[in-house]
């Protein structure tokens, strides 16, 4: 019931943020970020852009290293106007076949970016891994499955799936209208605890489970070849992290010790474009230490959650998103820590 419950409560919030109008975001359109001094989109400029108006793909896939691409998508929650594309849609190509990271939140948008994948290679698509069990990761499954791949998710995902994605399902439908056509839920062929190896086409491409992080089933997809990280929710950067009321800050924090001691040379997030470890350590585990940091001394000296909703996060509200979630985090993470 626990279970069912933290699924359910993902779900009300993730149809809050994907199911803002125009009258429920800010009216500023850019932001800065504070440390690039580079134009941030947010408000209604970032719900209603679109980068790929002739595809059902919030942007086309991008090269990021040799053999790897990625299809970045809005920073912004799913709206109508990004086909729920609001969540990174990476491949592998190799000789001998290709390997997708996220499924995608309709079957139009997997068949939108399997379209682009044939424009690099007459490869067929084998394997469709899951980050994770949320709605943009597996709700197009069932488009990869009638093309031949396997799809591939952590355990933990897969009960996720089973337990919420109907409501997910109806969700994203309610949201997407006529672009929802032909998307019905499929649970993976196979899943995993630990640890999965694929070897394809001379590529080592290894399914990770390092541990608590962001949501159930969170996995990377770690390419050691090429010093490439697929991070999925492990690590953020473009987008404010969102904490849930399972979200473990301080396993998160203990997990991240495994993640960077890949050493990673690239990282492709969850959201947000290819970066390095460098920026997603800051706006990552980081921001979760800070948190922390923070939370500690409130409680210390005798502070409650009113305090804790305004604690500075000043150095991260140019994010997407912040706007929603910054008190919401800081909240969630007092009323973790307060029984610790």
């Amino acid at each position: 019931m626990k279970l069912f419950s933290n699924s359910l409560f993902i779900f009300v919030l993730f149809s809050f943020l994907q199911g803002c109008d125009q009258s429920d975001v800010s009216e500023k359109n850019v932001s800065v970020d504070v440390a690039t001094k580079a134009p941030v989109l947010v408000g209604e400029a970032l719900y209603n852009s679109d980068k790929a108006p002739n595809s059902q793909l919030y942007d086309l896939p991008v090269k990021v290293v040799d053999g790897v691409w990625s299809a970045i998508g809005a920073t912004s929650p799913g709206t109508y106007a990004n086909s729920g594309h609001n969540n990174n849609l990476s491949f592998v190509i190799t000789s001998e076949g290709v390997l997708v990271v996220n499924a995608g939140d309709n079957y139009l948008l997997a068949k939108a970016l399997h379209d682009e994948i044939k424009k690099l290679t007459d490869q067929p698509v084998k394997y469709v891994v899951l980050e994770n069990g949320q709605g943009h990761a597996m709700l197009g499954s069932s488009y990869w499955q009638e093309q031949g791949a396997v799809v591939i998710a952590h355990e933990d995902a897969a009960h996720e799936i089973s337990e919420n994605s109907f409501a997910i399902l109806n969700g994203m439908k309610r949201i997407q209208k006529e672009k929802a056509k032909s998307t019905v839920v499929k649970m993976p062929n196979e899943t995993f605890k630990d640890k999965k190896i694929i070897e394809m086409g001379g590529v080592r491409i290894e399914l990770l489970m390092l541990g608590p992080s962001h949501s159930p089933g969170d996995i990377i997809v770690w390419l050691p070849q090429k010093s490439l990280v697929i991070s999925g929710d492990m690590a953020f950067h473009q987008r404010m992290l969102p904490l849930f009321e399972h979200t473990d800050t301080a396993a998160w924090i203990n997990t991240w010790e495994k993640f960077a001691a890949l050493k990673a040379k690239h990282v492709i997030p969850g959201h947000g474009e290819a970066t390095n470890m460098a920026e997603v350590t800051r706006y990552t585990v980081d921001y979760l230490v800070y948190l922390r940091k923070k939370i500690a001394e409130l409680i210390e000296n005798g502070g409650g959650l009113d305090d804790a909703y305004n604690i500075d996060q000043s150095a991260y509200m140019h994010l997407p998103t912040s706007e929603f979630l910054a008190k919401r985090n800081a909240g969630q993470v007092f009323t973790q820590m307060e029984f610790e």
